[in-house]
């Protein structure tokens, strides 16, 4: 397998919980995925006026600050879990509890154009790990909230996450804010 054409991941190279993400991948390159989703969503939000960012469409749901915070923490995560399996290092990683991070994040008081735009910034930095990976890199694990990944699947986590959120974004957030 070549660092710029990962396949896609079997079912067992991640935990099924994750099928939710993994499953809205096209069968395409997942590098080429990565570098140009933030700029699907970033186009996506551009029409979103100020005072509509902190929308939330329903009562204890994030505004759209938070989810995009909450992308921006996830995609954290997920590389860095991607980056500790490549190392060999053996170390499990502790879970992710989205809740508590969203709350303690100050995602929601700060402008959606510097989250997006550290978004960005995050994934050009994880689209060039991924791409320095080599073949043997890409089937290499890691036991992370009680469950084993491969990189391949965490690239392929990564994509359908922000995927997921984006769907979410369109079905829920922007219908509401333009309705009169």
């Amino acid at each position: 397998m070549s660092s710029q054409e990962p396949v896609r991941p079997a079912e067992t190279e991640y935990h099924e919980y994750y099928s939710t993400y993994v499953d809205k991948v096209p069968h395409a390159d997942v590098l080429e995925q990565l570098a140009s989703g933030v700029r699907v969503t970033a186009k996506l939000l551009e029409t979103v006026p100020a005072d509509g960012e902190t929308f939330r469409y329903g009562e204890g749901k994030w505004s759209i600050r938070e989810v995009i915070g909450h992308m921006l923490d996830t995609e954290r995560v997920f590389g860095f879990r991607a980056l500790w399996a490549a190392r060999l290092d053996p170390a499990a990683q502790p879970g992710m509890d989205q809740d508590v991070w969203a709350a303690a994040s100050n995602a929601h008081h700060r402008p959606l154009e510097d989250l997006l735009q550290e978004f960005d910034d995050v994934r050009r930095s994880h689209v060039a790990m991924f791409r320095g990976f080599d073949g043997g890199d890409w089937g290499r694990t890691l036991e992370a909230s009680g469950c084993t990944f491969t990189v391949r699947a965490l690239a392929h986590i990564l994509v359908g996450h922000e995927i997921h959120h984006r769907g979410i974004l369109e079905a829920r957030y922007l219908p509401a804010l333009a309705a009169p």
